[in-house]
C-alpha cells in the first residue's frame, strides 16, 4: 500500500501537519479536543433522531428498542465523526510564530466552563412549564405522551364519552382534532429528546432538558467560533452567547431553538472539519454535516429558510470538483427526508396551519434549486468563476453595509402592519394596554427587528459584526476564505430573511426566539472576527503593547457589557450614599411558570382513576385550552370538552358516559360554570406562579403573574 492510499484511508495522523501552502503546523491536541467536543452534542442528537423517528412512525418508541437502535448508531456516528476531526483551529489572522498555531488549553477549559456555568444557571431557574399556554408546554405534553405509549396520532377515546357526541370536542391549545384522533402541533424531534427525559426521571427531568440542550448549544458555538474567528476569540463568544436573554429565555423552557442551534451550528463545524481534512474523512465528515443541517427540519419546520443556502453551496462544492460534494448533498437529503416525512405523516395538520409561510417558502426553496442545477449545467466545463478585478467584492461588502443600515433605519420610514383574526388581535391590543401603548391591533412591530438585536447583545456587536460581514464578503467573493464561505452565507440570509419578516407574535420575550437559532450566533461570530480584525490591524502598527491589550480588554467589554446589562437589568437610581446606586432588575434571576408540577400532580390525585372529564368552557384560552391534553396525557383519563349547554343536554352527556362504565367529571376555570349542572363544587388546582412579560417596544425586565384555578364537580345525570 503506498502511502499516498494510507493517507486516504486513515487520514493524517502524523505530529506534524501540513497547511494548504505545505508549511508544517505543530500537531494541536487540545485542538483536536476541542473540535471534538464541541461537535459531540450534534452528533448524539443526529443518532437519536435516526433511531426514533423510524420506531415511531411504527408505533415502537419504548426505551429499550430506542437504546437498542440509537446506541449502534451514536457509536457508528462518533467513530466516524470523531475519528477525522483536523488537530487544530483556524484562526482570524495568520500566526506570528508557529507555536501560535496550537489552541491553547486554556481556551477549552473557558469554553467548556462558560457552558457548565451555563447550564448550571438554567438548571437553578429553570421552568415548569407544563400548562399549555404556549410551545415549550405543548413539546412537553407531546413528549410525555410518545413516552407512555410510544406512537401517534393520540387517541380520542369516544367510548368514554358513551359514543359520538356532537356536543364535545376534542381540540385544544397545540392539539388538533383530527377525525377520532388528536393531532399534536409541530415536529417530532424536541419531543422525541424531551421522552428520554421522561423515561429517567419523569416529568421533572423532561423540563430539565432545556437547560441541557442549552449548554450543549453554547459549546457547540464556541466551537464554531473557534474554527472561525480562532480559539482565542471562542470563550469571548461563548460568554456573548450565554448572556444573552433569547438564549437563556430559550434554555430555561423546553423550546426547539436550543436543539436546532446544536444541529444547526454543529452541522456548520463539521463542514468547517470536511474542508480542512483529507481523503476519504474528508467525505465522512461532509456526510456528517449534510445529515445535521437537514435534520434541522426534524426541530423546526421553519429550519429550511435557515439552511436554503445550502443549495447553491453545493453548486459550489461541485464545480469546485469537491470531494465533499456528493457526501454532502446526500448526507442533507436524508436529514432533509427526515423532516419532510414527520411533517406529512406525523405533523400534517400543523403543516396546513402555516401553509401560507409554507407554501412560498417550497417555491423559493424549487426556484433556489432549479437555478443552482442550470448554473451547474451552464458552468460544468468552466467551473467556479474567477472574480477579476474589484468591483464586485467591494459592491457585496457595500451591500452588507447597507443592508444593516436599512435595518436600523426602518422603524423611522415604515409601520408594519398586517390584518389577523380577531383572537390574534384582541392579543395585541391587550399588549398595548398594558404597555400603555396606542390600541392598534393590526400592529406587528416588525421594524423594530434589528432594535431587538441592539437590545439583546448590543449595538457594538452589531457594528463589529457588519464590519465583519463586509470584510469577509470581500474575501469570499475573491476566494480567499473558504471556511466562511457557507456560514456567512446561512448567516446572511437568515439574518435579512428573519429581521425582515420574524412571522411571530412581536412581544417580548417571546419574540426574541426567533434571534436564536442563527440570528445572534450570527451577529456574535462576525462581530468577534471584526474585532480580531481590528485588534490585529492595531497590533500591525506597532503599539507598545500596553496599549494593545488596553484596547483589545475595550473591545471585549464593548462586546460583553451589553447584553448583561439587558439580562441582568442593570442600571442606576438616585438615592445612596453618594446621590445613585445601582441596580439589578433583570429577568436573569427571575423564574417562570414555577410550581407546575406540583399543581398538576394534585389536579390528577383528586380525579377518579374511572373518570371521564369534560371541561366547561365557554371562550378561547381558558383551562379547557390549557389543560385537555394534561389530563389526558399526564393523569392518564380520557378528556373532552364543551360550551356551557342546557342542562338537558349535559345530562345526555353524563348518562353517556356513565352507560360506558365510567365516572362524569366536569372540570372548568369558574365555579359558575358548573353550577347549573349540580353537584358539589370543589378547587382542584390553585396555583399562583408568573409568566413572562409582554414587552412591545422594549427588552423585558420583569415578570407577570400566572394564576391557573380549576374547579370541578360530579354531577349526577
Amino acid at each position: 500500500m503506498t502511502a499516498a492510499a494510507r493517507t486516504e484511508i486513515s487520514g493524517p495522523s502524523a505530529p506534524e501537519i501540513a497547511d494548504s501552502n505545505g508549511t508544517a503546523i505543530p500537531a494541536d491536541p487540545a485542538g483536536r479536543l476541542f473540535g471534538r467536543l464541541t461537535v459531540l452534542p450534534a452528533l448524539l442528537a443526529m443518532a437519536w433522531l435516526l433511531a426514533g423517528l423510524p420506531l415511531l412512525l411504527l408505533g415502537w418508541f419504548t426505551p429499550a428498542l430506542t437504546l437498542v437502535v440509537s446506541v449502534p448508531v451514536a457509536i457508528v456516528l462518533l467513530v466516524l465523526g470523531l475519528r477525522w476531526i483536523p488537530g487544530r483551529s483556524q484562526s482570524a489572522l495568520p500566526p506570528r510564530r508557529p507555536e501560535q498555531a496550537r489552541t491553547p488549553w486554556w481556551t477549552v477549559t473557558a469554553v467548556v466552563v462558560v457552558a457548565i456555568a451555563f447550564g448550571i444557571d438554567q438548571m437553578i431557574y429553570h421552568s415548569q412549564f407544563i400548562i399549555v399556554t404556549r410551545d415549550p408546554a405543548s413539546y412537553i405534553q407531546f413528549a410525555n405522551w410518545i413516552s407512555g405509549h410510544g406512537s401517534l396520532p393520540i387517541p380520542q377515546d369516544r367510548a368514554a364519552f358513551g359514543g359520538t357526541h356532537h356536543v364535545l370536542g376534542f381540540v385544544s391549545f397545540a392539539y388538533y382534532q383530527v377525525g377520532t384522533t388528536v393531532v399534536p402541533q409541530f415536529m417530532a424531534g424536541l419531543p422525541m429528546i424531551l421522552a428520554a427525559g421522561f423515561w429517567i426521571g419523569g416529568v421533572n427531568a423532561a423540563v430539565a432538558m432545556g437547560p441541557v440542550l442549552g449548554a450543549c448549544a453554547v459549546l457547540t458555538f464556541g466551537g464554531l467560533a473557534a474554527r472561525l474567528a480562532g480559539p482565542r476569540w471562542a470563550p469571548v463568544a461563548a460568554l456573548m452567547l450565554a448572556l444573552s436573554l433569547p438564549e437563556m429565555f430559550t434554555s430555561r423552557s423546553t423550546y426547539s431553538e436550543p436543539l436546532a442551534q446544536i444541529l444547526f451550528l454543529g452541522g456548520l463545524c463539521l463542514v468547517i472539519d470536511s474542508l480542512n481534512t483529507h481523503g476519504i474523512g474528508a467525505r465522512v465528515i461532509a456526510a456528517l454535516a449534510g445529515l445535521a443541517l437537514g435534520l434541522t427540519l426534524l426541530v423546526r419546520i421553519d429550519g429550511a429558510s435557515d439552511i436554503l443556502p445550502v443549495v447553491p453551496y453545493c453548486g459550489l462544492l461541485f464545480l469546485g470538483r469537491r470531494r465533499q460534494a456528493l457526501p454532502f448533498l446526500g448526507g442533507l437529503v436524508a436529514g432533509g427526508l427526515y423532516g419532510i416525512v414527520d411533517g406529512l405523516v406525523l405533523s400534517r395538520p400543523y403543516l396546513a396551519s402555516i401553509k401560507a409561510a409554507l407554501i412560498p417558502l417550497v417555491l423559493l426553496t424549487l426556484v433556489v434549486v432549479v437555478a443552482t442545477v442550470l448554473a451547474l449545467a451552464a458552468l460544468w466545463r468552466r467551473g467556479v468563476p474567477k472574480v477579476r478585478g474589484e468591483w464586485l467584492p467591494n459592491a457585496v461588502a457595500g451591500l452588507a453595509v447597507l443592508v444593516v443600515a436599512g435595518f436600523a433605519v426602518r422603524p423611522y420610514v415604515q409601520t408594519v402592519r398586517a390584518s389577523s383574526n380577531q383572537f390574534f388581535q384582541g392579543i395585541i391590543a391587550a399588549y398595548q394596554r398594558a404597555d400603555h401603548l396606542p390600541v392598534q391591533p393590526d400592529r406587528l412591530y416588525y421594524e423594530l427587528s434589528l432594535h431587538w438585536v441592539f437590545w439583546y447583545i448590543g449595538v457594538p456587536a452589531v457594528l463589529l459584526g457588519t464590519l465583519g460581514a463586509a470584510l469577509l464578503s470581500r474575501r469570499c467573493v475573491r476566494g480567499l476564505a473558504p471556511v466562511w464561505t457557507l456560514p456567512l452565507m446561512v448567516f446572511a440570509f437568515a439574518i435579512v430573511r428573519t429581521l425582515y419578516q420574524p412571522s411571530i407574535t412581536p412581544d417580548q420575550p417571546w419574540a426574541s426566539r426567533r434571534l436564536v437559532p442563527a440570528v445572534l450566533p450570527g451577529f456574535i461570530v462576525l462581530a468577534v472576527w471584526g474585532s480580531s480584525w481590528l485588534i490585529g490591524r492595531i497590533r500591525r502598527t506597532g503599539v507598545d503593547r500596553v496599549v494593545y491589550g488596553g484596547l483589545a480588554a475595550l473591545c471585549v467589554a464593548a462586546l460583553i457589557i451589553p447584553a448583561a446589562i439587558t439580562t441582568f437589568g442593570l442600571g442606576v437610581e438616585s438615592g445612596g450614599p453618594v446621590g445613585v446606586r445601582p441596580t439589578v432588575n433583570g429577568l436573569a434571576d427571575k423564574v417562570t411558570y414555577g410550581g407546575e408540577i406540583p399543581a398538576v400532580d394534585g389536579m390528577c390525585a383528586a380525579l377518579p382513576r374511572d373518570a371521564s372529564v369534560v371541561f366547561v368552557q365557554g371562550g378561547q384560552g381558558g383551562v379547557a385550552d390549557r389543560l385537555t391534553q394534561v389530563v389526558r396525557g399526564m393523569c392518564g383519563v380520557p378528556a373532552a370538552r364543551i360550551k356551557p349547554v342546557p342542562v338537558q343536554t349535559m345530562d345526555q352527556v353524563l348518562r353517556g358516559i356513565e352507560r360506558a362504565g365510567r365516572r362524569p367529571v366536569l372540570l372548568a376555570g369558574l365555579p359558575a360554570r358548573l353550577r347549573p349542572y349540580g353537584g358539589q363544587i370543589r378547587q382542584i388546582m390553585k396555583l399562583r406562579s408568573t409568566q413572562d412579560m409582554n414587552a412591545l417596544t422594549a427588552p423585558p425586565h420583569h415578570t407577570l403573574p400566572f394564576p391557573v384555578n380549576v374547579y370541578m364537580s360530579e354531577p349526577a345525570p
